[in-house]
This record gives structure tokens, sequence and C-alpha cells, in this order.
């Protein structure tokens, strides 16, 4: 017998209460078809389940009395995960993309970085903008921020600024959010 570590949780088991774990003295019962047959006691609802094959699966536990159905549990289970992946597959997880540039990016450069900016702001990522200064480069601190309102300015109409230009040790950060459309 496989006895389950010291320090672990017990198991607890989510979901609906199936079969001989319904404690309700009383259920209002649901046939495997849709159709309502009434308020029962769950000893006559298992009874029905297993002369149909099925599952007596405890719909809504809330109600007074709690609703229960007669139906395939395995089944059941499985629709629901394919509803929940579905869910997840759906969702979009926004990523936050970077982007470095330096205080003497050349403007041929600059547009490069631009353009990859806005394709991530298009596709609905935020987008950090980093600028890094090098050895003197920190006297200068006043071009590194033009540069960055220069970013500012050039993506208004695609992004909003969650923060502004910020000196964090040698480097200027500065975050852009998507705009929804």
């Amino acid at each position: 017998m496989a006895r389950r570590p010291h320090n672990a949780p017990p198991t607890r088991d989510t979901g609906p209460r199936v079969n001989e774990r319904i404690r309700a003295s009383e259920i209002r019962l649901i046939g495997a078809e849709g159709e309502n047959i009434g308020v029962i006691s769950p000893d006559r609802a298992m009874m029905l389940a297993a002369e149909a094959g099925l599952d007596l699966v405890e719909i809504s536990p809330n109600a007074t009395p709690p609703v229960a159905k007669i139906m395939d549990f395995g089944k059941f289970k499985y629709e629901q995960q394919k509803k929940e992946s579905e869910a997840r597959k759906k969702q979009k997880t926004i990523e936050v993309k970077e982007i470095k540039f330096r205080p003497n990016t050349d403007t041929h450069d600059y547009d490069v970085k631009m353009r990859s900016v806005v394709k991530f702001l298009e596709g609905g990522d935020k987008v950090k903008v980093t600028l890094r200064f090098r050895g003197r480069e920190m006297a200068h601190a006043d071009l590194g921020r033009k540069l960055l309102e220069r970013v500012a300015g050039d993506i208004e109409e695609l992004g909003k600024i969650e923060s502004m230009p910020r000196l964090e040790g040698r480097q200027m950060v500065m975050m852009i959010n998507p705009i929804k459309h």
C-alpha cells in the first residue's frame, strides 16, 4: 500500500459530487434525456442511474433541494476539459518586448528599431524601451531623454506611455502599452 508523504496535503476531490458522495436527504432529479423526474431520495435516484447504466452527478449543490442529473460522468469530465482548453487557447497573453537604444543611435537604425516597436504594439504586446548609457554618455542624460520623447511622439497613435522615462543606474527605461482598437 502506497502512503502519501507526511507533509503532503490530503488529496481533495474537486468537481461535482457523484453517486454515493451525494449527502442530501432528498434531491431534484433530472433524467438521462433531460426530463424532470422530480424530488426523490438519493437512494432511489442511484437505483434509476444504475438501471440506465449511468452515474448520478450533482449539478447544482447549492439549490434547495440540490439538483442531480443522470449522466455519463466520464463523458461529462471530458467535455469540461475540452471547454477549458478551448478557453485557454482563446486567451491572449500580453508579453513585454524590449527594444534597446543608445543615446547616439543614428536615424536609419532608429527607423529600423521603431518598425519593431510598431510591430510589437500592433501585435498587442507591451514594449519596454531601454536606453543604455556607457562611459561618459552619462553626462548627457538629456540627449537620452530627448530620444525617448521622440519615440513617445512617434508611437502616439499606437501606444500609451505607461511610465515616463526614468533613469535606473546606467539606463533609462520607458514602458509603452498598446492601445486597444
